[in-house]
């Protein structure tokens, strides 16, 4: 008689896995001084953050300091989205092993990652040092960081499309260039999309950050704010800026909607 074979064996290795992996969470805990103690003694300092910060400040003055400060920093995103985003198309293009050569896609692999190694406001600094302050050094820090994500993306999304449609715009003769845009583009051009929003969402989050450190926009303004415990005018940049982001999340839905 045939032994009794249970449905849904137990995987021991991911079980082990998972205890490994709690077993480490709970160490670096302790080591990091991460304590629930902490978090209740800085309860009450966090209340009396947020009275300071309510009511936020609508002095025409400051409005209109923040409103320039804001406006930079949408120019920040749209310019480094857009380049960023051209240039990732190339990139990743070499970077799909199934479309470029071996050594082309190994190299713009390499380049993808060089790219996304560091965080945007490491970048910013890095630019800072390099062409001074101002919104200069912020495009070029949120470039680099859209090439390293939307790179990476597109060359997995191109990994992914059907071979069968591209085999067959080969099979009637036609070039590389002709492939890429009967056989390649009309596949992943909704996905493309759709990262191309998702990088303009990231980059108007970022370009907050990048201002902290000399990059331009509207971080520079908070940066001053929290210097001064002008927490009134900290709540009102944190307010807009939320705001625009969930308008420009609003945007990016439709977008999505019209080349689904």
């Amino acid at each position: 008689m045939n032994a009794r074979v249970k449905a849904f064996a137990p995987h021991w290795g991911s079980r082990l896995a998972w205890v490994a992996a709690l077993v480490y969470v709970v160490f670096a805990a302790s080591t990091l001084q991460v304590s629930w103690e902490r978090v209740q003694q800085g309860g009450p300092q966090a209340v009396k953050l947020l009275s300071r910060m309510w009511p936020p400040n609508m002095a025409p003055d400051k409005l209109d300091l923040i409103s320039s400060g804001m406006l930079e920093s949408l120019q920040i995103a749209v310019i480094a989205s857009f380049v960023g985003v051209v240039l990732s198309l190339p990139l990743g293009l070499m970077a799909a092993r199934n479309l470029a050569p071996s050594l082309f896609a190994t190299a713009a692999r390499v380049a993808i990652a060089l790219c996304r190694s560091f965080h945007p406001v490491i970048v910013s600094i890095l630019f800072v040092k390099a062409v001074g302050f101002g919104a200069l050094a912020g495009v070029l820090a949120l470039i680099v960081s859209s090439m390293g994500f939307v790179g990476k993306l597109f060359a997995e999304v191109l990994e992914e499309l059907d071979e069968k449609q591209v085999e067959a715009v080969r099979a009637t003769g036609a070039g590389f260039l002709a492939v890429l845009i009967m056989g390649v583009m009309p596949q992943v051009y909704a996905r493309f999309i759709g990262l191309a929003a998702y990088q303009f969402d990231s980059n108007l989050r970022n370009s907050t950050m990048v201002g902290i450190v000399g990059g331009g926009g509207i971080g520079a303004a908070l940066f001053t704010a929290y210097q001064r415990f002008d927490y009134d005018v900290v709540m009102t940049i944190l307010v807009l800026t939320i705001a625009l982001i969930m308008l420009s999340e609003a945007l990016s839905m439709g977008l999505k909607r019209v080349f689904r």
